[in-house]
């Protein structure tokens, strides 16, 4: 049984960042007291080397964005070795080595992983696509 969500990097984003991009529903699973909402290091580390490259829209600094989603009172999940043990078992589905971490936490918690990458549902039930509000 799914013990809350884990965000992945946009959606930890545009939780924090821009809301209203998420669909109502998402908005207000994620606002429920009664669900545990964590976002990863990992997600961190993405934004971290996003940043470091210059990429666009990442003008931002990951200990901004670390400090926001603790002051939403989200969870931060720490890399465990397990979860790196579960990144090993995965099929190669899809190639992005944060997402395949990502869902292998999720998979670890359990947890709904939040994303809208539409190539992670082929690994569990517990990943949920978002789609962007219009």
């Amino acid at each position: 049984m799914p013990q809350g969500f884990l965000l992945d990097t946009n959606v930890l984003l545009a939780t924090l960042l821009a809301p209203l991009r998420l669909p109502e529903t998402t908005r207000a699973d994620l606002a429920d007291s009664a669900n545990a909402v964590w976002f990863s290091a990992a997600s961190l580390w993405e934004i971290a080397v996003k940043v470091s490259l210059g990429k666009a829209n990442f003008d931002f600094q990951p200990e901004d964005i670390h400090a926001l989603a603790l002051e939403t009172h989200f969870k931060e999940l720490p890399i465990t070795a397990a979860h790196t043990y579960a990144v090993a078992r995965l099929p190669w589905h899809h190639r992005d080595p944060f997402d395949r971490l990502l869902v292998a936490q999720a998979l670890a918690l359990p947890a709904i992983l939040l994303t809208t990458d539409s190539a992670l549902s082929v690994y569990s039930s517990l990943v949920s696509r978002v789609h962007w509000r219009s």
